[in-house]
């Protein structure tokens, strides 16, 4: 049956399964980075969300918040470098903004994106179109904000669908930061590695919802 909100304790079971999706897409993350820069995020991904599973394992989860912000500072500890900074920002600032939810639903999904994203903005100031995450998650954060009334079913689905096409688009694009931005109109036709990742973790939350 479709969950439409989830509490603390699943919460925790869907950032798992998320982590276990991108450990699993290790291959497939490390390829699209050799592509435009040095080929070291899918391992950087697998080790931050190894130590981010074992940091929700080691106990009870106290909050909703808590589950997000275990995830991003134990990426941010252990992954090190650009990667790290900005997954690490992304769950750390959407865990704070769900600060006393009991439950988390469409609202909260788009509460977390919107802070997530905004953090990662913040810190590293790229904005869409410029080839990064950002290009999978700011569409996914407006999706979230227009579907707020929606089941959590039917939210997910469609920001799950808009972090696709925000990681389809980052092919077209010339690259603005990063090894990837040497590149030029050679980067074109590839996907930015880090959106990828971005959509492997939104697919891992609607997978978990749906089911």
């Amino acid at each position: 049956m479709p969950k439409s909100s989830l509490t603390k304790d699943e919460v925790k079971a869907m950032l798992i399964l998320a982590c276990d999706r991108v450990i699993a897409a290790e291959p497939q993350l490390s390829e699209a980075d050799r592509n435009l820069g040095d080929g070291d995020h899918g391992l950087g991904m697998q080790r931050g969300m190894t130590a981010a599973k074992e940091g929700l394992e080691a106990g009870e989860v106290e909050s909703i918040e808590k589950a997000f912000v275990i995830v991003g500072t134990k990426m941010m500890s252990s992954m090190g470098g650009a990667s790290g900074a900005i997954f690490g920002t992304f769950f750390r600032n959407g865990g704070k903004a769900l600060a006393g939810k009991e439950s988390f639903d469409a609202a909260s999904l788009a509460a977390f994106l919107q802070a997530g994203v905004d953090g990662v903005k913040q810190r590293g100031g790229a904005a869409v179109g410029d080839k990064t995450v950002v290009d999978a998650m700011q569409p996914a954060a407006e999706k979230a904000a227009t579907v707020t009334a929606e089941s959590l079913p039917a939210a997910i689905a469609a920001v799950n669908t808009a972090a696709l096409d925000g990681l389809e688009a980052s092919k077209a694009m010339v690259a603005k930061f990063g090894r990837a931005k040497t590149l030029g109109d050679a980067a074109i036709g590839f996907p930015d590695a880090g959106a990828m990742s971005v959509t492997v973790i939104i697919g891992a939350f609607a997978d978990y919802i749906a089911a």
